[in-house]
Order: structure tokens, then C-alpha cells, then sequence
């Protein structure tokens, strides 16, 4: 394995192929030329690439729940009550975590024991036990466009068997999919392994159909600065260009400042158009995607609403393609059609209020746009020098150097040095910048935030701030304050 920002070779490609085809039996039922055809038989109503473009034109922000259960009948049907009732103007199908870390057999048990007590005994669907046939049932029974939604390390086979089934949007990279989710899985690796599933999408692409990409952008989840996760969308937008992608969301997960929020939302549309046009893919279309609060939830449902319609709110303020939606039984589990539909319609219903209106040209918006661009311009010109020009090496050895550092993921390659917490308005800062690349201006400016707070509190700015922060929306405040 050598590891290049660079197209895969078609005599590379197929070598690779030949063997990942054979990870599950369901693989010999691919066939490439025979799923270009199926794949531009599937009407534009229901291609992902043309329903984001729609938006973005018309200046909307799209509705996207996140959903998945083990069995394909019981799928299609929590998926028509998704867009029939909550109305969902897109859908996804969340990937069991078996099959997200390429336990096929064990994932076998669980549709057999699905079968068995006649429901969901996975948390997703084993798209790949089940095959290209059955993911065609479940997409060719829904009006909407449909996503594959998961967080595997090692996606090929199920990239291959996704696509060939008629999903026309595929999310995940080999930093977001490995970084906040799995432990030992090596970087090189990762990002090796998913310029081969890119690769498969612009060999597609190349044949006439557009399949969109998705980047997982909210990382962990918890207090992650907008720099870090916009500068790995942005990593991840170029990876996936170099090997012939041509439609990409990037994506960015709900802080709780509605300034923060539009700003790194605007900021990361015109960084990573600049980015890629700078590297030559001019020709990608890009669109965003705004998560809503992926932290900690109230457990009361009327307060979770509220939750809920702050993250769409910022959303739409933002003029984000789509926003990724949550349920009021987020704090319990994995929620009810009915609890995810309504999730839905509280959304929508902030969305369609705030069509006509945007902040995008607030001048706090727009100081705030300057900081995290800044902060992001450092990140990757540090990351472009270590690799020689080379994004591909570069993140690596951002990585093992921690110039790229996501705070509280579980990857042993991942430094988990810095700290962030919540200024005196709730936007996310620095505590501890550790190896980030910041010029002195920048990290005064983190320190002047947080002490500011620090007097309002009349505590010093600790630790304690972080712990207090994590917990903070789940007790009905954005700031911990004591």
C-alpha cells in the first residue's frame, strides 16, 4: 500500500476489487455495467445529486432524519412513515454496527433472530448480508432519494453493494469514519481504503451517473471547534475528488452559538470551494449539511423540541442545503416512528418559517467567518507542507503530529490534546491549543473569550468549564455555568 492523494489506477482498482468482492457471499451478485444501467434507470425525482441541486437554487434547506432497522419490509415501512408523516424530503438508511465493522456473520445471527421475535434485534440495516436485490426493494418502494448512512472503517463492499442497489448518495471518509469511531484502525489505512470506494463513485460518474458524497462532518460530536471539523471536510472533499467525484455535501455539527453556527457553515461552502478549485476540481459541486445538536439531549420531550428547533433554526439562517434531523427520544435511545417523524415536522415547520430569511451577512457572522478561516487556512497549509503538497501524506502526518487533533475521539492516532470550551456567549473555544498550528493572535483571542467568561462566572478558566459544558444542553443551558 502506498498511499497517494492521487486517481487509483484501473488495473489497481480491479486488483483490489476482485478481493473485496469475495468478503461476503452477496459480492459475486455485483456487476458494474449492469448497475450503471439499473442506476440510470431510477428517476431524477429520486437522485440525491439532483434534489440537493434544487434546493441550493431555490435557497431551501432540505429535512433528513436519521433511521435504520434490521429488516427490509419493516425498513420500507418505518421509511414511508418518515416522508409520508414527518415529511422527510430525504431519507437515509442507517447500516447496522456489525456491518459497520465487517462482522457479516454476526450479522447474520441478528437478521435471524429479526426473523425470529418479528422485530429489529439490529440497530440498522446489514445491507450487505442482504444484498444488491433487497437494497433495490427498498429503494425502487420509496418516493425519495435515499442515503446510506453508517461509520465503517473498511466501507468497500459495502459502497459496492449500496450503489449496485440503487442508493444514490453515500456518506463517510476515511477520517470521519475512522477518527471519532474506531480505535486501531491505522489512518494510512483508512484513507487508503476509502479512495477505493471514491474511486468507485467516480467510475460511475465517469459512466453517467452521479452519486452524491458525504463526508461525515460533526466528527465527535462534543465541543468540536468549527476549524477542526471544516478543515477534515475539506481534507475529505479532496480526497474524494482526486479519484473522480463530482457531487459533495460537506457537513458541520450544530456548536449551539447561532453566530458560530452560520459562520462556520458559510465559511466551510467558500473553503472548500476554494480548496478544491485551487487544487483543479473547479468542475465539483458542492452543498452542505447542517447536523443538529449531537450532544447530550434533555429527556424531557418538550424541552428536547426545543433543542430540536434551535438546531433548525440555525440551519436554515444558514442557508445549509439540508439539515440532518434529531428526535425528542434522543436522551432514550433509538426512538419511535412516530417520535422520528415528529422530530421531523418541528423541523420543518422552523425551516419553511425562516425560508426568506438568512444571516449570513451580519457583521458578527462575518468576524466570526474571518476567525475560523483563518484558523483553517493555518491547519491545512501546515497539513499541504508536512505532505509535501500531498493531502493525502500530509493528514497522516498532521495527524501523528497533531496539527489535526479531534477532541474526545477514541482513535490511538488521534493526539487528544486540545481542549475545547464555551466562551461567555456559548460559542466554542480553546482551552488548550496543544499542537494546532495558531499564530499568538489566535490563541490570544481563544484566551481573552474564555477568560471573559471566567470573570462573568468569577471562577478561572479550567477544566471544569469543559466537564460543565459537555452536560450543559442536557440541563436545559447552552454555557456551564456553576
Amino acid at each position: 500500500m502506498t498511499l497517494k492523494n492521487e486517481k487509483l489506477s484501473n488495473d489497481l482498482f480491479h486488483s483490489i476489487r476482485k478481493d473485496v468482492l469475495t468478503h461476503w457471499e452477496t459480492g459475486k451478485d455485483v456487476n458494474f455495467d449492469e448497475a450503471v444501467t439499473y442506476q440510470k434507470s431510477i428517476s431524477n425525482k429520486k437522485r440525491f445529486s439532483t434534489k440537493l441541486d434544487e434546493a441550493d437554487a431555490q435557497n431551501r434547506t432540505l429535512t433528513q432524519p436519521r433511521a435504520g432497522v434490521a429488516l427490509p419490509d419493516q425498513l420500507v415501512e418505518l421509511l414511508h412513515h418518515l416522508e409520508d408523516e414527518g415529511e422527510a424530503d430525504l431519507l437515509p438508511t442507517t447500516i447496522d454496527s456489525y456491518t459497520r465493522h465487517n462482522r457479516y456473520q454476526e450479522a447474520q445471527v441478528g437478521i435471524d433472530e429479526s426473523i425470529k421475535n418479528g422485530r429489529s434485534m439490529l440497530n440498522g440495516f446489514p445491507a450487505v448480508n442482504f444484498g444488491v436485490h433487497v437494497c433495490r426493494d427498498v429503494t425502487s418502494a420509496l418516493k425519495s432519494p435515499v442515503q446510506v448512512r453508517h461509520g465503517t472503517p473498511d466501507a468497500r463492499l459495502l459502497t459496492e453493494i449500496s450503489i449496485a442497489g440503487g442508493f444514490t448518495s453515500y456518506e463517510g471518509g476515511g477520517i470521519s469514519y475512522n477518527i471519532p469511531y474506531a480505535k486501531k484502525h491505522p489512518l494510512d489505512k483508512t484513507i487508503y481504503d476509502w479512495q477505493y470506494c471514491d474511486r468507485l463513485i467516480g467510475l460511475y460518474e465517469e459512466a453517467g451517473v452521479t452519486i452524491n458524497r458525504e463526508p461525515f462532518g460533526p466528527l465527535t460530536g462534543t465541543l468540536v471547534p468549527p476549524c477542526i471539523s471544516n478543515a477534515v471536510a475539506i481534507i475529505e472533499a479532496l480526497l474524494a475528488a482526486a479519484q473522480g467525484c463530482k457531487h459533495i455535501t460537506v457537513g458541520y455539527g450544530q456548536c449551539g452559538n447561532l453566530v458560530q453556527d452560520v459562520a462556520a457553515i458559510k465559511s466551510l461552502r467558500e473553503q472548500t470551494e476554494h480548496y478544491l478549485a485551487a487544487h483543479g476540481f473547479a468542475d465539483v459541486k458542492v452543498s452542505t449539511v447542517f447536523h443538529q445538536w449531537m450532544g447530550g439531549f434533555p429527556q424531557d420531550e418538550s424541552k428536547a423540541f426545543g433543542v430540536i428547533s434551535w438546531g433548525a433554526a440555525a440551519a436554515a439562517l444558514s442557508c445549509a442545503t439540508k439539515v440532518i434531523v434529531k428526535s425528542p427520544h434522543e436522551a432514550m435511545g433509538i426512538p419511535t416512528k412516530e417520535a422520528n417523524a415528529a422530530g421531523l415536522k418541528a423541523t420543518k415547520q422552523v425551516v419553511s418559517m425562516l425560508t426568506d430569511q438568512q444571516l449570513l451577512s451580519l457583521q458578527d457572522v462575518n468576524n466570526e467567518c474571518d476567525i475560523i478561516k483563518e484558523e483553517v487556512r493555518l491547519i491545512m497549509d501546515k497539513t499541504l507542507a508536512l505532505g509535501g503538497g500531498d493531502i493525502a501524506i500530509g493528514t497522516v502526518r498532521a495527524f501523528e503530529a497533531g496539527i489535526i487533533d479531534v477532541p474526545f475521539a477514541p482513535s490511538m492516532f488521534n493526539a487528544g490534546k486540545i481542549l475545547p470550551a464555551r466562551d461567555d456567549v456559548g460559542a466554542v473555544r480553546l482551552l488548550e491549543y496543544a499542537n494546532l498550528p495558531f499564530s499568538q493572535s489566535i490563541k490570544d483571542f481563544h484566551r481573552s473569550k474564555l477568560e471573559a467568561r471566567g470573570k462573568t462566572e468569577r471562577r478561572k478558566v479550567s477544566f471544569q468549564m469543559v466537564i460543565d459544558d459537555i452536560y450543559a444542553i442536557g440541563r436545559g443551558h447552552l454555557v456551564g455555568r456553576p
